[in-house]
């Protein structure tokens, strides 16, 4: 529910990595303040923000680079330690958050207090999306061949067009600040929009362009 959302919670900056509303995120965990953040989220709330470093900061290395305005929050749904003291843990996005302020934390990893309200609607489905299957493979197969990524079409064949393009958006290596241009999308109609578009512009600049593709 909306008003369960925390007041404050742990974030985890990494860049080009996105978690969005009902998607899965697994995640390997070793770094010493990454460890004690799961460990304090999992007797609590079990709620991490994933966030990405601020545009001027992308690839910078430090302790504490500028956050971008835009995370999104996940719930540890899944949880396992490994026999070298790494944490196995997958997260299912919940909402995102605008960062209101970055907390002057005691702990090693970083907090923030997220406002939730822009993004209220996250925790309801979209319904239906208008999205052209037929269209949407054809660019995926020209993508995919240029990434060399392997594919399970009968999975993209059985998912939903919500659930799809939720999964393609966070998965796809799409540079840092396209990630972010997905994240921010209004709803998952405009983010199946740009992500499309996104694919076009990819296949034109691979030689594949037809004369119907829009920019």
């Amino acid at each position: 529910d909306f008003d369960e959302l925390p007041e404050s919670i742990p974030v985890f900056p990494l860049t080009g990595v996105l978690l969005l509303p009902n998607g899965q995120l697994p995640l390997n965990i070793f770094e010493r303040r990454y460890l004690d953040m799961i460990d304090a989220a999992m007797s609590s709330h079990r709620i991490i923000g994933m966030i990405q470093p601020d545009k001027p900061n992308y690839g910078e290395k430090g302790s504490n680079p500028a956050l971008a305005n835009t995370g999104c929050a996940g719930r540890i749904v899944d949880f396992s330690e490994t026999t070298d003291g790494r944490y196995l843990i997958s997260l299912s996005g919940i909402c995102r958050f605008k960062v209101e302020e970055e907390l002057k934390a005691t702990t090693l990893y970083r907090q923030v207090k997220p406002d939730w309200h822009p993004y209220r609607d996250d925790l309801e489905s979209s319904g239906h999306i208008d999205l052209n299957r037929d269209r949407l493979t054809e660019l995926l197969e020209h993508y995919f061949s240029k990434e060399e990524i392997q594919c399970d079409w009968s999975m993209i064949e059985k998912a939903s067009d919500e659930k799809l393009i939720t999964c393609l958006s966070m998965i796809c290596p799409f540079d840092p600040q396209e990630k972010q241009a997905l994240l921010e999308a209004k709803c998952c109609n405009k983010r199946s929009e740009l992500f499309m578009t996104m694919l076009e512009m990819s296949t034109c600049a691979n030689g594949n362009c037809d004369p119907d593709t829009k920019h």
